[in-house]
């Protein structure tokens, strides 16, 4: 198959691809960078493209499965990090213990928060997103998101601080 056979094989769904990548993705870089890949893939393969039936259905299946494991990847990352923070191979029972408490805690102190600044701390702490991107996901501006993530981290240190030192919460 040669380049001019090539692109009029795949170029007529280059923006649906691109569609399903920024679904999954959300973010209009990493689903360019999805869909670059892709067509990277099909062009190194570009002998076996004829092979299929339905070339199109086959560059989304490709498309969905390299999102997906984009998304996996980046969440174990994520949480690699978070266990690796509390990894201690001497920890006793009471200390597990002690620490659940705290993450559960923490956890229905985060649902108390007013909805978007609970959103937004999950997509930046946990998910790890950019501020661009939750401005995005949210419609709003990377300033007033950095404001409502501090002000929902204040809210959280404070009230934590209050039911470990008191009990209060």
């Amino acid at each position: 198959m040669n380049q001019k056979e090539f692109l009029e094989t795949v170029l007529p769904f280059k923006d649906k691809v691109f569609r399903l990548a920024k679904r999954l993705l959300v973010s209009s870089d990493e689903a360019e960078d999805a869909t670059q890949e892709l067509y990277l893939k099909l062009w190194r393969n570009k002998n076996k493209i004829e092979q299929y039936d339905n070339v199109e259905a086959y560059a989304m299946m490709m498309t969905k499965n390299y999102c997906l494991d984009q998304l996996k990847s980046k969440r174990a990352s994520n949480l690699t990090l978070v266990h690796s923070n509390y990894k201690d191979e001497s920890s006793r029972e009471e200390e597990n213990l002690e620490y659940k408490d705290g993450a559960d805690i923490l956890k229905r102190m985060m649902n108390d928060l007013p909805a978007k600044q609970r959103m937004i701390i999950q997509l930046r702490d946990v998910e790890n997103y950019e501020f661009q991107e939750i401005g995005k996901i949210m419609n709003m501006e990377p300033t007033a998101i950095r404001v409502a993530l501090s002000r929902a981290r204040k809210t959280l240190r404070e009230k934590f601080i209050k039911k470990q030192n008191y009990g209060i919460g």
